[in-house]
């Protein structure tokens, strides 16, 4: 089975966990080990890659400034040390950055943000804002406000959900292995690695194990768990060492790791997900030309709107009909029932006079639209 390569891939998400981030010991950013990883994604972004990170670190960071004791923290103990050491956390990733010609977007997200769809479409555009002006997004869990009931508890499958949201078709995960063994290698000197994974099967979820560090909460379980959310959103991942200088390089080079495969890619699997997976809460009703223009591949604009059903919120699913009922499509909707009925027929640069705020220029983008026979 043919392994893919890095220079195939268009949008890349490079997830680094904080044992390899923060030292242990100092409870300091590993200045040398980060320069070097930024070298990498410098590389990547000299390329025309879209480079996003998400960055674990500022619980390690904070609790070293704040001097709190080893071993797990109380919540707000934990909160306390990520509002102090996200400020070193970001610092550190935009200077390093800067130095090579990049900027850095600091985004903070919490489960909600990926789950709930009104907010899901604000951190998408958000990130893909920062990507179209050739920034560098850093995301991180918002640890000073998530609670043990709304946080994803470790950066692997938050990394995953980035991935999905932000459509890329790359995940890669730094790890303090090289990758998925057939047997936990530590305990087992005869423990295979597995270089590709074509699908994940129930065997392949059994060969995973717990958490390998006392910095990382996440372990190869979580990995695995990370890895069937990415697939499933169209991206392939990797797991790969990151305790080398330049991981990403190495991944390039043929190093030691294994490959998550994929049969689909970001943009039919979002498709699919908005066609069979929501539930529709209304209808939008289009004229002929702005049906035209969506079987084209266009985004729908207000002017095209004949009029709106439903109660339906910003985010939610909804059905697209052509003038005689015909259904062309379905996709998120930019707007809630009331905005969007106060915006049928009108162009776009009225939305702030008539809304009083700004908006966005497309009721529903393209990217947000799945067409019947997608």
């Amino acid at each position: 089975m043919t392994t893919p390569t890095l220079s195939t891939f268009r949008r890349i998400v490079v997830k680094v966990g904080s044992s390899l981030l923060v030292d242990q010991t100092q409870g300091e950013v590993k200045r040398a080990w980060l320069e070097a990883l930024a070298d990498d994604l410098a590389d990547l972004h000299r390329d025309g890659r879209d480079v996003l990170v998400v960055s674990s670190g500022s619980i390690a960071l904070g609790r070293s400034v704040l001097k709190l004791p080893g071993g797990p923290l109380k919540l707000e103990d934990s909160q306390a040390a990520a509002a102090v050491g996200q400020i070193a956390l970001a610092s550190a990733w935009s200077e390093i950055l800067s130095a090579r010609g990049m900027t850095a977007g600091q985004i903070l997200v919490t489960l909600n943000d990926t789950e709930e769809r009104r907010r899901y479409l604000n951190a998408r555009a958000t990130i893909g804002r920062l990507v179209e002006m050739r920034a560098v997004p850093i995301i991180n869990e918002n640890d000073t406000v998530a609670t043990t009931e709304i946080r994803y508890g470790d950066n692997d499958r938050l990394a995953a959900r980035v991935a999905t949201m932000a459509s890329a078709d790359l995940l890669v995960l730094l790890s303090d292995v090289d990758g998925l063994y057939d047997a936990p290698p530590n305990e087992d000197p005869n423990a295979k690695l597995i270089p590709v994974v074509p699908r994940i099967t129930a065997q392949i979820e059994a060969m995973a194990g717990g958490a390998a560090s006392e910095l990382s909460r996440g372990g190869m379980r979580t990995k695995v768990e990370a890895a069937k959310i990415a697939v499933g959103g169209g991206a392939h991942m990797v797991i790969a060492d990151g305790r080398v200088a330049h991981p990403v390089r190495a991944i390039a080079q043929g190093a030691r790791c294994t490959w998550f495969l994929t049969p689909s890619n970001p943009i039919t699997a979002r498709k699919k997900w908005i066609a069979g997976s929501l539930e529709p809460r209304g209808v939008v009703h289009v004229d002929a030309g702005a049906a035209r223009a969506i079987v084209k591949g266009g985004s729908l604009l207000p002017a095209g709107v004949i009029r709106v059903e439903g109660a339906f919120a910003r985010g939610d699913c909804v059905l697209i009909r052509d003038a005689g009922g015909a259904e062309i499509g379905r996709g998120l909707v930019a707007y809630d029932a009331a905005e969007a009925g106060q915006l049928v027929g009108r162009n776009s640069r009225d939305i702030e006079a008539v809304l009083g705020a700004p908006g966005r220029a497309e009721m529903i983008h393209r990217d947000d639209m799945a067409l019947v026979g997608d």
